[in-house]
């Protein structure tokens, strides 16, 4: 029986890219960003908390090298022959002295295993002489670049306090994939102000983008951070998605993809003791398998109503 297309998978980027299984190891190399340093604000995205995604092995005590040797070391006990890309996730990775950054990618290039560097950053935050720097990088070895781009409205990423504007994201993007790079986009669905009819034409912009690969998560609200006291206070300015009805937002929000921007996720998943809400009880590959069957039972498909 041949299963019906839904949506296309990040695994099959990877399989392209690679003749061998690569798994991702998160990395904290030590960056900060450029609104938390007073260089554009102060105190960091107001959703934002690096401990709801950073394995106990990323601390910036530990070398780059160290960190991922660890990370190796607990996926070689069931993978022994796997692969690895080196994730450079917390905080803003191309944010600092070029020979400094320079410096820890080579590092990370350098363990045993590594195979390739995924780099987590902001539009705003993409120096040319960098960009070059790992045009030629990736003329040897793979490199992603994975923008936060979190939303489309100006607005929305006002409130938020990311300190770039959309337009800086858009160039950003084609910069780089005009370089050769791959070039993934993150993007959070529920943020407060922006319904479902703002997602959707999210959505479309996104799919104009020369974007390879798109995560997408829901709106979680974190403990310690600035939106969780804004919930607090006015709790009437955000609406937090049930499972089934962000389920069809997603579908909704896929449906107007183009068909061939490969989609790494739909759903982040919080450590518990931070997490205030919504609080699923559901592990990623049990959303994933909920939303398949959903899709199934909607005759639907990514890019159904792509341009419309």
């Amino acid at each position: 029986m041949v299963t019906p297309y839904l949506y296309t998978e990040y695994g099959e980027f990877l399989r392209r890219a690679f003749p061998f299984k690569v798994q991702k190891i998160s990395v904290n190399a030590g960056f900060t960003c450029p609104n938390r340093d007073g260089t554009k604000g102060w105190g960091g995205c107001t959703y934002c908390n690096n401990q709801t995604f950073n394995p106990a092995y990323c601390r910036t005590e530990k070398s780059v090298a160290e960190q991922l040797e660890e990370g190796k070391r607990f996926f070689a006990r069931k993978y022994p022959d796997m692969r690895y890309l080196a994730y450079f996730q917390a905080y803003t990775n191309t944010y600092g002295e070029l020979d400094d950054m320079m410096r820890k990618y080579e590092e990370a290039l350098a363990v045993p295993g590594v195979v390739g560097i995924v780099i987590g950053t902001r539009p705003d935050c993409m120096p040319q002489p960098l960009l070059d720097y790992l045009a030629g990088l990736a003329r040897r070895v793979f490199v992603m670049v994975e923008y936060g781009i979190e939303s489309a409205d100006d607005s929305t990423l006002a409130r938020i306090n990311r300190g770039h504007t959309f337009a800086e994201t858009e160039e950003a993007v084609r910069r780089t994939a005009a370089a050769g790079i791959p070039v993934g986009g993150h993007v959070i669905l529920g943020l407060p102000g922006e319904g479902r009819d703002a997602l959707m034409l999210q959505a479309a912009k996104l799919s104009a983008l020369p974007l390879t690969a798109l995560k997408i998560h829901q709106l979680q609200l974190i403990r310690g951070t600035r939106m969780a006291r804004e919930y607090a206070e006015h709790p009437e300015e955000f609406h937090l998605y049930a499972v089934d009805e962000y389920i069809d937002l997603v579908i909704d929000y896929i449906e107007r993809l183009r068909s061939d921007l490969y989609l790494e996720r739909f759903v982040s998943q919080s450590p518990k003791e931070l997490l205030i809400a919504p609080d699923w009880g559901l592990k990623n590959h049990e959303f994933t398998e909920r939303l398949k069957r959903r899709m199934g039972e909607r005759g639907t498909c990514q890019g159904r109503l792509a341009g419309r």
